[in-house]
């Protein structure tokens, strides 16, 4: 009895703490990194146990409003409404770093690995999608929508 007693308490202290998280429930604006022009807001979630970001209006009067690129089942579906961060979990001991995410880059329908970091006053997402190894991947600033 003791051990599920202890159980259930650290269950239920780790999943308060990920409530707690900063980036649950916040709104951003994605900013293109070849052009600096904002190009989607994005709201993240918390979805099974780590972040997930949809996409709630597209900015970018000349940006696609449909995921031609992308494969599968997302192919030439409504970016609007879309989740397009998976898995992105906070780094334990780690203060404002995020890690284990993907993300999906509708202009090119490719998914790469993601992980970020955000600013102490809580208004910038840094974020970069890479494969394989961080070395080989893009940086994004994200500014948050309050």
């Amino acid at each position: 009895m003791r051990r599920f007693v202890l159980m259930s308490l650290m269950m239920a202290v780790s999943a308060a703490g990920f409530a707690a998280d900063q980036l649950n429930g916040t709104t951003w604006k994605t900013i293109d990194d070849k052009t600096g022009k904002p190009r989607a807001i994005v709201k993240f979630t918390e979805q099974n146990g780590s972040l997930a970001g949809t996409v709630q209006n597209v900015v970018d009067k000349d940006a696609a409003r449909v995921c031609a690129n992308c494969t599968g089942s997302l192919k030439n579906k409504p970016i609007v409404g879309m989740t397009i961060v998976h898995g992105l979990k906070p780094v334990s001991g780690v203060r404002n770093s995020y890690d284990y995410g993907s993300i999906l880059d509708p202009k090119t329908g490719k998914t790469y690995k993601l992980k970020g970091t955000l600013s102490d006053d809580g208004k910038v997402l840094n974020l970069r999608g890479y494969l394989g190894v961080s070395l080989l991947g893009r940086n994004q600033t994200w500014q948050r929508v309050e």
